[in-house]
């Protein structure tokens, strides 16, 4: 599979996992746009919409803590229809929500389906990529979350005034829902994960069959195996074990400071602009261009990452993200510095967020992806959770709202640091695989 090319059916199973993410995008960011308005209808203070950013993002690191160790064991494509249905759902029945408590529990039933369908289209995405194009596979892939949040943006700014608040969650219901009968016609189960756990070799033979065009060589009697260490026993703590503990906490931490920035500017950043004097609708414009910011620098980024490592390119996209993070707070009014700083926000943020998502597929093997990339995420939702309440912490004890922006830098050049000392951390961990292997086979 390494050495293939890229055919129709890995563009296939790439096509379907963009859908989702971009699915994904919308659903998590629609909460963002709409808050003004129902701040204004339902009489609750802005200061109060952390708690229901914070308990959608707890639903997503429940589905991603728990759901990403289950499709390691039962599979991806049985977890991933799951909960898109589940999030499809539950997005669709936030439009009746009647009071500010049902739509905290809708918010959080729909971030556990959400949580759970992120670490398994990555693996997914993983698993059908060549070696040599992992990274940008799975860029590109991700990129599909922030232009779900930028169409989602274009949309809501058109469709709130016309059709009201509900509108956004009906479309970001409906759209999931007819998706999912899709899935189960057009979703193959990862090939990897079924050699890997030595399942269904006719279903194995079948796909192989379709990557190769060669039906005759790939049968239900024909041998395959998965080059890797198989995994036994709980998935979690087999993160720290075999030289992972120290990349694991490090992975950890990246996650986890990156996403509380990049939560706190995607949940605030419409309300805050909106209190400094911006239209409403150019409020969400300058999150969306935040947002496609991301979708560029993914992009960009994947190539980068598969010609010349993933490490210092990903250190230095957090550090430059803290710097235009206080470019973003001192526009003082001026749309074409705030455009653009968000921009190349949106690159070191967004983008280098897509990219560690690749960094954290290739770290771990095939039996435990999902539950590495999940409990990444997991960790990270923390940050993320914890990034909308200190803004809304900071809001309701008067702070202004350039000053509560520039805190938000700290956490990415955490995140910088975090991230150059994991290159160096994971190279010394393979020289020492490395040295192993050698002594093995001079024995």
């Amino acid at each position: 599979m390494d050495s293939m090319s890229v055919g129709a059916f890995h563009l296939r199973v790439l096509a379907i996992c963009v859908v989702i993410a971009m699915l994904d995008g919308f659903d998590t960011q629609a909460i963002a746009f709409i808050a003004p308005v129902v701040s204004a209808a339902w009489k609750v203070p802005m200061s109060q919409f952390s708690a229901a950013f914070g308990v959608g993002l707890l639903g997503l690191t429940v589905g991603a803590l728990v759901l990403g160790p289950v499709a390691d064991r039962v599979g991806r494509k049985l977890v991933l229809i799951a909960c898109t249905a589940a999030f499809g759902l539950f997005a669709l029945a936030t439009a009746w929500a009647q009071d500010f408590q049902s739509l905290l529990w809708l918010r959080f039933l729909t971030g556990v389906g959400l949580g759970g369908a992120m670490p398994n289209i990555i693996a997914m995405t993983a698993e059908y990529a060549p070696q040599r194009l992992r990274a940008t596979a799975v860029t590109v892939m991700f990129c599909g979350f922030p232009l779900g949040s930028v169409l989602g943006g274009f949309l809501a700014a058109k469709m709130i005034p016309a059709w009201g608040w509900e509108s956004v969650f009906i479309l970001g219901g409906i759209l999931p829902l007819v998706t999912v009968p899709f899935l189960f016609a057009l979703l193959p189960e990862s090939v990897r994960f079924l050699v890997s756990h030595h399942r269904h070799p006719e279903r194995v033979a079948a796909i192989m069959a379709h990557l190769t065009g060669d039906a005759a060589t790939h049968r239900a009697d024909t041998p395959y195996f998965v080059p890797e260490q198989k995994i036994t026993g709980f998935t979690g703590r087999q993160l720290f074990t075999e030289h992972r503990a120290g990349l694991t906490l490090l992975l950890w931490v990246a996650f986890f400071c990156n996403l509380l920035v990049m939560y706190f500017l995607v949940n605030w950043l419409p309300a805050l602009l909106k209190q400094t004097g911006y239209p409403l609708d150019a409020a969400i414009y300058a999150t969306s261009t935040l947002n496609f910011g991301g979708v560029v620098g993914g992009v960009v980024l994947g190539r980068l990452i598969d010609r010349m490592g993933p490490f210092a390119i990903l250190g230095a996209c957090y550090a430059a993200a803290a710097g235009f993070i206080v470019v973003t707070a001192h526009a003082a009014g001026s749309s074409a510095i705030l455009y653009g700083s968000l921009f190349i926000v949106g690159i070191g943020v967004v983008g280098a967020q897509i990219g560690m998502n690749a960094v954290a597929s290739s770290l771990y093997p095939t039996g435990l992806r999902a539950t590495g990339i999940g409990w990444a995420l997991g960790i990270g939702r923390l940050g993320s959770i914890l990034g909308p309440t200190v803004g809304g912490i900071l809001l309701a004890g008067g702070w202004a709202p350039n000053a509560i922006l520039q805190v938000s830098a700290w956490p990415a050049l955490i995140a910088a640091i975090a991230v150059f000392i994991l290159g160096r951390v994971v190279a010394r961990r393979d020289r020492k695989l490395a040295e192993g292997a050698t002594v093995v086979a001079g024995v």
